[in-house]
């Protein structure tokens, strides 16, 4: 019917999408607003890549809240560190450089993990192991909501946790080595030019550094974005917001601020806790 509304076959968009539509596995709402989206040129160019499609269909907001993380992150995150760390602040920038550079790098992906999707994945292989299918079926937010026809068992849900946490440890680590790397340099060069420097300022350690990230990734930062996306945004402010795009986006801004905010503080605590930063007297 939204075909037909549309004046458009199954052969005039993606194959992906035609065939979740003749599968049966998407609702006619997610076809409308395929075709909302197609009239914008930036967007319509987006749904040609296969998680930006799946992305954007579940929540037209999608672009909006990476455009909150990336663009406000920085200024949160550095104010965090400011709170945390307060009269230290200056003596311990090479911390505060690596932490908000880390930050950057793992915004995005930490959107992009727990963002409620419209599922256009192939059918599995059927040599597929049992670890492959089992997290097939998975939803990519465990708090997300299923589209008709759908359903997500209980299991299902938590290995979507899992499943998330285990990609956000590597990025994780893998953002905390570069930013960490870039900081050592950093802090090398200025040894060589200032030696008063030499004294006050150490190399971070970049091993225990980075697992260290890896660890809060996959378990705070997963849990918190997680019931940020899946039961704050999809489940409460969206039914309530849905007519108001511009009152919704206002909000999920408050919220992902104060969320981010939130992270940078628990971050610096944590790495204290365990002993990757010393507080410098």
């Amino acid at each position: 019917m939204a075909l037909a509304e549309a004046g458009r076959s199954l052969d005039s968009i993606p194959k992906d999408l035609a065939a979740a539509i003749e599968a049966g596995r998407i609702p006619g709402s997610i076809v409308r607003r395929f075709f909302d989206l197609e009239k914008s040129p930036f967007l319509g160019w987006l749904l040609r890549f296969g998680g930006f499609k799946e992305r954007l269909l579940a929540d037209d907001l999608f672009l909006t809240k990476v455009g909150i993380e990336c663009g406000v992150g920085i200024f949160t995150k550095t104010a965090a560190e400011l709170e945390r760390r307060r009269e230290n602040f200056t003596k311990e920038l090479d911390f505060v450089f690596a932490d908000v550079v880390m930050a950057i790098i793992a915004d995005f992906m930490l959107v992009w993990l727990p963002a409620p999707t419209v599922s256009l994945r192939p059918p599995l292989a059927v040599t597929a192991g049992g670890l492959n299918k089992f997290f097939y079926g998975c939803p990519d937010n465990a708090f997300q909501v299923a589209l008709a026809g759908t359903s997500y068992s209980f299991l299902q849900r938590i290995g979507a946790i899992v499943r998330n946490g285990a990609k956000l440890f590597v990025v994780g680590t893998s953002a905390s080595l570069i930013g960490t790397g870039v900081t050592n340099l950093l802090i090398t060069a200025r040894k060589a030019i200032d030696k008063s420097f030499a004294g006050e300022a150490e190399d971070i350690p970049i091993l225990s550094t980075s697992v260290a990230y890896g660890v809060y990734m996959s378990v705070s930062s997963n849990l918190r974005y997680q019931v940020l996306a899946g039961v704050i945004e999809q489940r409460i402010l969206e039914p309530l917001l849905h007519e108001q795009k511009l009152v919704l986006s206002a909000v999920c801004f408050a919220v992902r601020t104060g969320n981010t905010f939130l992270g940078s503080l628990m971050w610096v605590d944590y790495a204290r806790w365990i002993g990757i930063q010393r507080t410098r007297e």
